[in-house]
């Protein structure tokens, strides 16, 4: 499960990758959580946006007003669930941020974790999105993750941004097969875990 991330300066950091940036601004935000609209690119033909969508997804068809948003989608089950199977064929995102965090449960404790790629690069999350919300992606942890959590955001190397895009193209096969960058972490303070602090000591690394 990924719940939090960061996000900074999405605009001029996507420039290579969009053509229209609609109501976004290079903002600061150390502590992206559910419910908050957030930066992710879409594909038009005329090229990339980036745009705000909200994160979390409250399927069309749901009639409980206690709807808990979807804020993830597993990719192994994603062609089954009837929440997700249609979004992945013809509603799909990719959710730009610079890390994301993790913890670590011991019992009844849970440790924050920072992640970010080994190369310090941008991630770009595989994601969906229905109207104005959208979700992120997540698959099996890769080795070294595994020591913190089960699960990772499905990340996405900048030259595969547009090829998961591709309507044409099986999505979900797409996101199994791909090549995916590496990952490092570190251990970080709890004041993340509180969603209303918001500032760059959230990442600094603890000894």
């Amino acid at each position: 499960m990924c719940g939090r991330f960061v996000i900074t300066n999405p605009v001029s950091k996507t420039k290579k990758i969009v053509k229209t940036a609609i109501k976004v601004e290079d903002i600061e935000n150390y502590n992206a959580h559910p419910t908050q609209n957030l930066p992710v690119v879409k594909k038009y033909t005329n090229g990339n946006t980036l745009e705000l969508l909200k994160w979390g997804i409250i399927p069309s068809w749901s009639k409980q007003k206690d709807f808990k948003p979807l804020i993830n989608a597993r990719l192994e089950t994603i062609d089954e669930k009837i929440s997700f199977k249609k979004h992945i064929k013809i509603h799909r995102c990719v959710v730009v941020a610079d890390g994301f965090y993790e913890w670590k449960r011991d019992g009844k404790e849970k440790t924050p974790f920072y992640f970010m790629r080994n190369d310090k690069k941008m991630l770009y999350i595989a994601g969906i999105y229905e109207n104005n919300q959208f979700c992120l992606i997540t698959e099996q942890a890769t080795e070294n993750v595994k020591e913190i959590h089960h699960r990772q955001p499905v990340i996405l190397n900048e030259n595969h941004i547009n090829n998961y895009l591709n309507l044409q193209i099986d999505g979900s096969n797409f996101l199994k097969e791909v090549s995916k960058p590496a990952l490092e972490f570190y251990k970080i303070s709890k004041d993340v875990n509180k969603p209303t602090n918001n500032s760059v000591s959230l990442i600094q690394k603890l000894n």
